[in-house]
This record gives structure tokens, sequence and C-alpha cells, in this order.
């Protein structure tokens, strides 16, 4: 009989998010999901808290608004990395350069610091205002959306850093798109 493989680091991956000034939470060992509604109130921001509470294994959740943050999941089937550069290029934009996280499936996500005074929703399935494949997981009115943060894994697929830059304001361009087509710019 074979020995289970060991758990990923998480521990140090979740201290690596904290110390970006990101609020992170435990997601079940392989989960995407959380274990209890609750979870956008367990979410913690000192590194030496995570360090002491962590538990390695855990998949580690990213909450969007304890973070002050919004995220871009841009999917594989929907093409979403060709669509947002499609649409930065019609409206003369640069790609946003960010911290961009690989997903399992080859997607992407990425990290944007909110603007003062947004509260965008989550919203998934091809109905953002960026295009088909462009998931937002946003900060909300309440708890916010989440994403899974590098160092987590899924289906035996790590989430892995893709591009190691510090986090950059959310583009106006961007904002703009997402106010106009229902996102609350408050």
């Amino acid at each position: 009989m074979s020995a289970e493989p060991a758990a990923p680091p998480t521990t140090h991956a979740a201290v690596d998010l904290a110390g970006r000034g990101l609020a992170v939470f435990a997601l079940p060992p392989g989960g995407r999901r959380p274990a209890t509604g609750a979870w956008s109130t367990r979410c913690w921001t000192d590194p030496d808290e995570v360090r002491r509470r962590w538990r390695e294994g855990d998949n580690i959740g990213v909450g969007c608004r304890a973070s002050s943050v919004l995220g871009l999941d841009l999917d594989v089937e929907g093409a979403g990395r060709d669509v947002l550069a499609a649409l930065a290029a019609d409206l003369g934009e640069p790609w946003p350069d960010t911290l961009t996280v690989t997903s399992p499936s080859g997607g992407a996500h990425l990290y944007f610091r909110v603007p003062p005074g947004c509260a965008f929703a989550s919203v998934s399935g091809g109905r953002t205002a960026l295009g088909p494949g462009i998931d937002v997981r946003g900060p909300g009115r309440s708890g916010g959306g989440y994403l899974i943060g590098p160092g987590s894994t899924v289906d035996g697929i790590r989430y892995v850093v893709e591009r190691d830059l510090p986090l950059a304001r959310l583009p106006d361009w961007i904002a703009q798109r997402l106010a106009a087509r229902g996102g609350r710019r408050l």
C-alpha cells in the first residue's frame, strides 16, 4: 500500500498573501468552497496570526471585501485572456500589470486594489460587462466574493503565482465598464 503524497505547504503561501495585505481564510483541503457560510467573518490579515492559526494543507481563500480587492477570473473555455486583451486594445489601454495567479484549468486570476467607494458585486457565467470568459469576484456590499489563493490545490493541480507583482489599483477603464453594467461605484 502506497502512502498518500504530502500536502502542499499552504501555511507559507497564506502568510505570504497576508503580508501583501490580503485577507485569507481556510478552505477545506483540495476544496473550492468554504466549509461554512461565515467565511467572510473569519479572514485574517496579520501574518503572525495566520502562522499561528493555519492548518497545514488547507486551501486558501482570499476575501475580496476584507482585502479591498476585486478579482478578475479569466476562464480558459471563454478565452478570457483574449477577450480582456482585445477590450484593452480597443480602448487603447495597456494590459493591466498586477498580481496574477494561474488556476488549475489554465485560466488566471488578476488581483486589483479597489478604488475608495467601490462595491462591485461578484458576477459570473458570461454576464459581466467585460465579456465572455471573464468573471468578477467583487468586494460587494456585505461579505463580497472570494478568490482561491496561490498555493491551493484542486484536483491535484496547484494555483501558482504567474506574475509576482504588487497589486495594482483597479484601472478606471475596467471600473467604468463594470459600473455602467450594474456594478455599484459608491
